[in-house]
């Protein structure tokens, strides 16, 4: 419908008629590998035929395109072998050629987006930050291979540093003396527990000590009262407070008494037992004191072995491969070193700017022959479709006033005929009222004649 899409023909002239035409449009383009590039970007061969002369641009403008997608394979390729090296080749393949058909119908989208005049130069500054995000994803990766050997050195040498900071931590809070180190905030998270150390054991023989002690006053408390109450027995039961009782001595019912309170109160207080645990912690102190003049020896080692397998397992804990631990180590080279920083700054504009080099290009170039061209049928189009509408709109108006025209003639022709049987039966009627009358006066003429 558009008028750019016509081809018309220059006409020939008769001296003319047997070179050929110069005119435009020109014989399109629509196999090879620059019309594949070209369309990748969204370009009209009909439309770029009116100017062949910019054939070239957009073929290395969709090159572009290509191969900011092949570099995001590739840099996806490269992060998959990095961070997840357990991964089998083909599925890192896989996801980088997924990745690739993302950042290439990303890129083709923006730059296709841009063509024709319409485009504002805001939408083209979303449009190179939207690349810009993207290459920023792309290049990280990038920079990472680029700086894997300085990065793994700075990762090797910040573990290493970590490991005997830890180790360092560990030993100044667990002493070979076995001190407790419970009262230092530091040490919240370095401290170990070893058993055997002295000063655990000389923990265990104070609260045995203690034990004793406490145990030992009661069992004295104990046998203090228990002997108060074997005396009032042997004194109540001696010969001379014995009784005649049947025909021979017997004791008294106090002594009874007094023998059977004290043999309940054996019983109750459980003095046995308490002697036998009183014993049992006096062996207790003995062998802890034994094993303290021991610990000295046997403790350091169990020690420093804790203290080892506790460095080791820091070490095998520590991430050498993420993402997050190499950006960390790659700022790190840029902060310790000026040439590095410039190195890394350098790199990171140089790959952002071919990430962004699509839209960057139509950013710097502005609009071209083509997109004038594409502009004015856009404008075209509109106005067509514009045209379009109001035709129909006209059409349907007419439409309406002949129907409305139709409907008002069969109205009258309905009225006209409603009318015209409304005469006719009254006409009818008055013909028979006629006839009435004039059979009534007959029949009164015949009357009077008779």
């Amino acid at each position: 419908m558009a008028t750019t899409d016509t081809s018309p023909r220059l006409a020939r002239s008769g001296p003319h008629d047997d070179v050929p035409p110069a005119g435009r449009p020109a014989p399109m383009e629509t196999a090879g590998p620059g019309a594949r590039l070209r369309r990748l970007i969204g370009v009209d061969e009909s439309l770029l035929a009116w100017v062949p002369e910019e054939r070239t641009r957009y073929t290395w403008y969709g090159a572009l395109v290509l191969n900011t997608a092949l570099m995001g394979a590739l840099s996806m390729s490269l992060a998959l072998g990095s961070f997840r090296s357990d991964l089998p080749l083909i599925a890192v393949l896989g996801v980088a050629v997924v990745w690739f058909w993302v950042v290439l119908a990303m890129d083709s989208w923006l730059v296709s987006s841009t063509h024709g005049t319409t485009v504002k130069k805001w939408s083209l500054v979303l449009r190179l930050f939207l690349s810009v995000l993207l290459g920023l994803f792309i290049a990280e990766p990038i920079l990472f291979q680029i700086f894997d050997k300085e990065i793994r050195q700075e990762i090797a040498v910040g573990n290493e540093r970590k490991v005997a900071d830890y180790r360092g931590m560990l030993v100044a809070c667990n002493p070979t003396g076995g001190e407790s180190t419970a009262g230092r905030p530091e040490c919240a998270r370095y401290q170990l527990k070893v058993a055997g150390s002295p000063a655990e054991l000389a923990a265990q023989i104070k609260s045995n000590k203690t034990g004793m002690a406490a145990l030992r006053t009661q069992v004295t408390e104990i046998n203090r009262t228990l002997d108060g109450k074997m005396a009032t027995e042997q004194r109540e039961c001696g010969r001379d407070h014995w009784i005649r009782k049947g025909g021979g001595l017997d004791v008294t019912i106090t002594c009874e008494r007094a023998r059977k309170d004290s043999s309940s109160y054996r019983t109750t207080s459980k003095i046995d037992t308490y002697e036998k645990q009183l014993a049992g912690m006096r062996d207790k102190a003995q062998t802890l004191e034994a094993r303290k003049n021991r610990a000295a020896d046997a403790y350091q080692p169990l020690l420093q072995q804790a203290v080892d397998d506790k460095t080791r397992q820091r070490a095998e804990g520590l991430d050498s491969e993420g993402i997050l631990t190499r950006a960390h180590g790659l700022r790190t080279i840029a902060d310790s070193d000026g040439f590095a920083l410039f190195i890394t700054v350098v790199l990171h504009l140089l790959l952002l700017s071919l990430d962004a080099l699509p839209v960057l290009a139509k950013f710097m170039s502005g609009a071209t022959q083509y997109d004038r061209l594409l502009g004015t049928r856009y404008d075209t189009s509109r106005r067509l479709h514009t045209e379009e509408l109001q035709v129909r709109q006209a059409c349907v108006r007419m439409e309406h006033e002949v129907r409305r025209h139709a409907v008002e003639q069969d109205t009258n022709e309905r009225m006209r005929r409603a009318e015209e049987r409304h005469r006719t039966a009254r006409s009818q009627h008055a013909a028979r009222e006629r006839l009435e009358l004039e059979e009534r006066m007959a029949l009164l003429m015949r009357t009077r004649r008779a």
